[in-house]
């Protein structure tokens, strides 16, 4: 089991939902993120005012899966994602030692669904 970790550009979350749909991978959590990569950020200016703007915003989606969904999902997250400019995310693949469905009781892969 592994979790991954996605994050990217907010507007192309939905290309990026079609194509986990596409690939039978449908339970993700989307939170809003904010963050500093290699963009470092642009300068903006307000009544007069330049602020520098260095923490960009983002969207992140956390998926658990199964191994054998592993690569389908990363597949699925970069066709979605990538425009070929700095900026389009990254993609952190972790280790999951333990999963527990609350609802059942489930544990490890059964949970994972």
């Amino acid at each position: 089991m592994k979790m991954i970790i996605a994050m990217i550009q907010p507007h192309k979350l939905e290309d990026v939902k079609k194509s986990l749909f596409d690939a039978e991978v449908h339970k993700m959590t989307v939170l809003p993120a904010l963050g500093a990569g290699q963009q470092k950020g642009y300068s903006d200016t307000y009544r007069g005012v330049i602020s520098e703007v260095n923490l960009l915003h983002k969207t992140m989606l956390i998926i658990g899966v199964n191994d054998d969904f592993v690569e389908k999902t990363i597949e699925a997250i970069t066709k979605g994602a990538k425009t070929g400019n700095i900026g389009d995310g990254k993609i952190f693949v972790l280790d999951l030692d333990e999963v527990i469905r609350i609802r059942t009781g489930e544990k490890g892969k059964r949970a994972v669904g």
